[in-house]
């Protein structure tokens, strides 16, 4: 899909990956409509892209209908909102888990769910979904967080199934460990050795790949990780204990700490 001219929605475009992502759009000439919690960064960045700023909480369940009539008639979307879920799951509240829920999973479909019969009507489109590595890939303290894009995989898959007849196309972008930016960044806890790191602009051009050649799935993420999740589909065991060898039980609970003391 040609992105020059194009009407784009990018959610949670506060985070760095959100603003690699609106830059990169921004540079090809699409118009914007950006979207997330924290104002105060929606603002600066809206004036840097060109953009129009819908602020939005996703994890309000009414949230998504009102953001999408804000933001009017679209023709790609990027699904980037999402909150961090590491820790056990006896670490959350019924409360917490709703609100993970809502906003990595629930905020998707809905999207996708408003938006699919506009997209079919003008026969053409694409929704475009940022999951993560931990969406192939499950690993110790985060099954709430593995839940959420573990499921939002799935859906993308058969979506991208069902609308493709129509024009419309449906790519998940699968970050590994994100330098700079994303969860571990702002928890300050580096990435495991050896594991490697990408960028957010990384992350921004593999999003905007999808959409030129409509591509279904992207790993972005270094030659070892991606190795990782084949093994993990092969054999999950194995998988799980090379992790734990290479000390993921350690940063994970680092990580969940860090969180914890956020939340």
């Amino acid at each position: 899909m040609k992105i020059e001219g194009s009407r784009v929605l990018v959610t949670g475009a506060t985070g760095g990956i959100g603003h690699a992502i609106a830059h990169e759009f921004a540079d090809r000439g699409a118009e914007l409509v950006l979207t997330g919690r924290r104002v105060d960064v929606l603002g600066p960045l809206t004036e840097q892209t060109g953009a129009r700023a819908v602020p939005a909480d996703l994890a309000d369940r009414e949230g998504v209908a009102a953001l999408l009539a804000a933001a009017g008639p679209v023709d790609i979307v990027v699904a980037n909102a999402a909150v961090p879920g590491s820790g056990l799951l006896t670490d959350y509240s019924i409360e917490q888990i709703d609100r993970a829920l809502d906003v990595n999973l629930r905020a998707p479909i809905v999207t996708a769910r408003l938006l699919a019969e506009p997209l079919i009507t003008q026969g053409h489109g694409h929704l475009v979904f940022i999951s993560s590595i931990s969406g192939k890939l499950a690993s110790p303290r985060a099954s709430l967080y593995n839940a959420t894009k573990f499921g939002l995989r799935g859906f993308a898959q058969a979506l991208r199934q069902d609308l493709a007849p129509h024009g419309v196309g449906v790519s998940t972008i699968f970050p590994g460990f994100v330098r700079d930016a994303g969860m571990f960044a702002d928890a300050g806890v580096p990435a495991a050795p050896g594991t490697g790191t990408s960028s957010p602009e990384q992350v921004a051009a593999a999003v905007r790949r999808a959409v030129e050649r409509d591509i279904g799935e992207i790993d972005v993420a270094p030659l070892q990780v991606r190795l990782g999740v084949l093994l993990a589909g092969i054999a999950p065991g194995l998988a799980a204990r090379v992790q734990r060898l290479g000390g993921a039980d350690k940063i994970a609970a680092t990580l969940a700490d860090a969180q914890r003391a956020k939340r």
